[in-house]
């Protein structure tokens, strides 16, 4: 049972967000005054975001330790704690395997795409990569390269792929495993595409010749790896390609769970 003492109002200690006022306070010197906002940044209230940025709530406790570059709908874009490595504007300021070079050339590119000029150093590093551009931007290419680079002169074992690409489509998956067909076999490694639609026999036959680069889609992946017919423990390398669309599809769940078992 509550019990509650009523008090008429001048008898009602003053308080505020529930605690009694200091006397800076009763003389009016509050500072921040509850249902003020400021852009999100890093001092920007107690952390409760609302669309736009606008940060609402109590007054800051300490200082975040973090800059906020961006606010786009609900979430804060940070800036990396490592800065970037420069970009570059040619393929042979990178460490890229001579017979990738002659790939490049072969097939008539010259110089990198800003995206790629941009990504491979970092991605060849092994960092961590995000990256967006519109079709025919170079995005293929761009953890293409880095993924075969990192992979090459290994051997995948049976059903156990080094590095893995999800796609959101078959016809998307298709198109990488034709972009990076002719450098996948300069650099002598097996690239396999595992998609709905098609035979999943064939497909768990071919992963357990062995395969090195894995190009799929979530939902056969995941019926792949419910039957035992791959494991992704060995996996290395990573690439999301139109994460957002996989996203809007409903996919996320499914990458999600299959990311874990990397």
């Amino acid at each position: 049972m509550n019990h509650r003492t009523n008090r008429s109002n001048d008898q009602r200690p003053a308080t505020r967000f529930g605690r009694p006022l200091s006397p800076a306070e009763r003389a009016g010197k509050t500072g921040q005054k509850r249902g003020s906002w400021q852009q999100g940044g890093p001092e920007a209230g107690d952390g409760r975001q609302r669309r736009g940025g606008q940060s609402f709530g109590a007054p800051k406790r300490r200082p975040v330790k973090r800059q906020v570059i961006a606010a786009q709908g609900d979430f804060e874009v940070v800036a990396p704690q490592t800065p970037a490595l420069p970009a570059v504007t040619s393929f042979a300021e990178l460490e890229l395997p001579r017979a990738l070079q002659a790939t490049l050339a072969r097939e008539g590119i010259t110089e990198p795409f800003p995206i790629q000029g941009a990504t491979l150093p970092n991605a060849l590093a092994g960092r961590d990569v995000l990256g967006r551009g519109r079709t025919g931007s170079g995005k293929t290419l761009a953890f293409g390269l880095a993924l075969l680079a990192r992979t090459a002169g290994r051997r995948a074992e049976t059903k156990a792929p080094l590095a893995l690409v999800l796609v959101p489509t078959r016809e998307l998956a298709q198109q990488v495993a034709t972009s990076l067909g002719p450098y996948a076999t300069a650099v002598n490694l097996r690239v396999a595409t595992v998609v709905g639609g098609l035979s999943i026999g064939r497909q768990a036959g071919e992963m357990k010749r062995g395969v090195d680069v894995l190009i799929a889609t979530p939902g056969r992946l995941r019926d792949l790896l419910d039957r035992g017919d791959v494991r992704l423990d060995r996996v290395e390398t990573t690439v999301l390609d139109e994460a957002d669309q996989m996203a809007d599809m409903g996919f996320l769940p499914q990458v999600t769970a299959l990311l874990e078992a990397v």
